[in-house]
């Protein structure tokens, strides 16, 4: 199944290739000049349109607080646009000596060499693990290999893939495109397990047992001995809230901020705040 997943992959590449041979043009220079569907390590060099490229990047909200990882920099168009455009700073990573050669001179060309470093390496074993954004344009297969680095990486790191998605987790947002479109994950804080939830004075008011599986939970909560569902369970970045109906009935909305296996936050009643503190067992 794998190798059959692959042979499709790579056949949807090089559909990508003809269409791309027009609307791509390669950033090369006297030195070098990449051609659309050249074969490198993993992949075939394709380019990311120069409209797609602002467009994941503004998905991913990316600003001069970010450090972005384009995975496979190619001729550095990402990492280059993410300074030039949206203030970050950036990293390519690139295994073709040739083409990480261009892209540092793009990057200088741009004006933003002291923004930009371009690592000829393998996005394997690089380190990009500080990235708060993340971009890639692999195949199927590569994504999935990066995806268990990738949930690993601190909650809230914004990951854009285009084209490709990765598999069962489902991407929080999708960017259309004129011909392929992109995906956006923010990857989720940890929560599953058994928590104990306690008021302000650490007088425990509820249990509340999740399960997860990428950024979508679920699970019960105890509340004077009686279970009930969690109602509008989310996980966004390192928080994660819900809803429930306290011992008087009333509807309560709790958001935590998890930090390891404890957690801080609120609990609202109408306008009434009530800090909350978590911990898991």
């Amino acid at each position: 199944m794998r190798r059959r997943s692959l042979v499709l992959a790579v056949a949807l590449a090089c559909f990508a290739s003809l269409a791309f041979a027009q609307a791509v043009k390669p950033h090369g220079d006297d030195i070098y000049t990449p051609q659309p569907g050249q074969v490198g390590k993993d992949v075939m060099w394709l380019g990311t349109p120069e409209a797609m490229v602002t467009a994941m990047l503004r998905a991913a909200k990316a600003g001069p607080d970010d450090f972005v990882a384009d995975l496979g920099a190619g001729d550095g168009r990402i990492a280059i646009a993410a300074a030039t455009e949206f203030g970050a700073r950036s990293m390519g990573i690139e295994y073709d000596p040739r083409m990480a050669a261009l892209a540092k001179r793009n990057a200088e060309r741009a004006g933003v060499a002291n923004r930009v470093t371009i690592v000829h390496g393998d996005i394997f074993k690089e380190d990009f693990s500080r990235a708060s954004v993340v971009t890639l344009y692999l195949l199927p297969e590569l994504n999935l290999q990066l995806r268990p680095q990738i949930l690993a990486m601190k909650p809230g790191t914004r990951v854009v893939s285009y084209t490709f998605t990765m598999s069962e987790w489902e991407p929080d947002e999708t960017i259309k495109g004129a011909t392929f479109d992109a995906y956006l994950w923010i990857v989720p804080v940890q929560v599953a397990g058994r928590w104990s939830v306690a008021d302000e004075h650490g007088k425990d008011v509820a249990v509340v047992d999740i399960a997860q599986q990428f950024q979508k939970i679920g699970g019960t909560i105890l509340v004077g001995g009686k279970a009930q569902p969690l109602l509008g369970p989310f996980v966004s970045g390192r928080e994660f809230g819900f809803s429930y109906l306290d011992r008087d009935g009333a509807f309560r909305a709790v958001r935590l901020a998890v930090d390891g296996n404890r957690a801080t936050g609120v609990s609202r009643l109408g306008e009434y705040e009530a800090r909350l503190t978590a911990r898991r067992s």
